[in-house]
């Protein structure tokens, strides 16, 4: 009896956060399998890595195998998204933020802000991601500056990118914006072994969620990114997105010749 009364006493949050953090360990050891499948049945391409040329830019949009295409093609020719980020301040306080997270992107991102941070009042992402450790810093520095984000319609926010994307005091995805999860993973040339793999996975996966909660996102998104192989994307629905609070709403009005400037 005094068992089943502590069960009911306890918060549905805390029961909530202990499946999430056993599914996470579960699925730190999926992810050295799947890792060491991707490995053999690929070995040309053991991992994705957004900054090497020769490698797919948009997983799963140009990978074989994929288990569903995306909802619409990302406008974007890959070869554009597959350069490092530029960032274009555009009329109406709208920085356009395109391009690969490449290691750095972060620093670069902040001296924008820096020089121009009055006048920014929207980041607008067209990413196929890439550095987590970069995205985690840019999604901080847009809380702290309390500028918006967004994703425009046939825009690609990926991998990496809607942890940047969480960081907006308001978030809006318009429609056909295609926004997409997957596993953390090495993308560097040096492949670690199977227990550098889970560690490194883990202790990512653990910052990404803890980043993701302070941003007052639900723990249940990265859930879909804990259950795809890295070399696939889990393709958001706008319902997901509300349900997450991935999406905020009612959207604010943003000029559409200012997006397309």
């Amino acid at each position: 009896m005094r068992i089943g009364e502590a069960i009911r006493r306890l918060d549905d949050g805390v029961i909530l956060r202990g499946v999430f953090y056993l599914m996470l360990g579960i699925s730190g050891i999926f992810l050295v399998t799947d890792i060491r499948e991707i490995a053999t049945a690929k070995p040309e391409s053991p991992g994705y890595d957004p900054m090497r040329e020769t490698d797919p830019v948009l997983p799963p949009a140009l990978t074989e195998g994929r288990p569903a295409a995306p909802p619409v093609e990302p406008s974007s020719p890959a070869d554009v998204l597959r350069k490092a980020m530029t960032f274009n301040l555009t009329t109406g306080g709208i920085l356009k933020a395109e391009g690969a997270i490449e290691p750095g992107a972060a620093e670069r991102f902040a001296t924008e802000i820096e020089a121009r941070g009055e006048y920014v009042k929207t980041v607008s992402l067209n990413s196929p991601g890439g550095s987590v450790g970069d995205a985690i810093a840019m999604s901080k520095l847009i809380r702290e500056k309390k500028l918006a984000t967004l994703v425009v319609t046939k825009g690609l926010c990926a991998s990496s990118c809607p942890i940047v994307f969480a960081g907006g005091v308001t978030r809006v995805a318009e429609k056909d914006a295609v926004i997409g999860v997957h596993q953390v993973f090495n993308g560097g040339r040096n492949r670690p072994s199977a227990d550098e793999a889970m560690s490194g996975a883990q202790a990512t996966t653990a910052r990404v969620t803890r980043h993701l909660e302070e941003m007052g996102i639900g723990s249940g998104l990265w859930l879909h990114a804990l259950e795809t192989p890295p070399d696939r994307l889990y393709y958001l629905t706008p319902k997901e997105m509300t349900d997450f609070k991935l999406t905020t709403s009612p959207a604010p009005a943003i000029n559409a010749s200012a997006k397309k400037s």
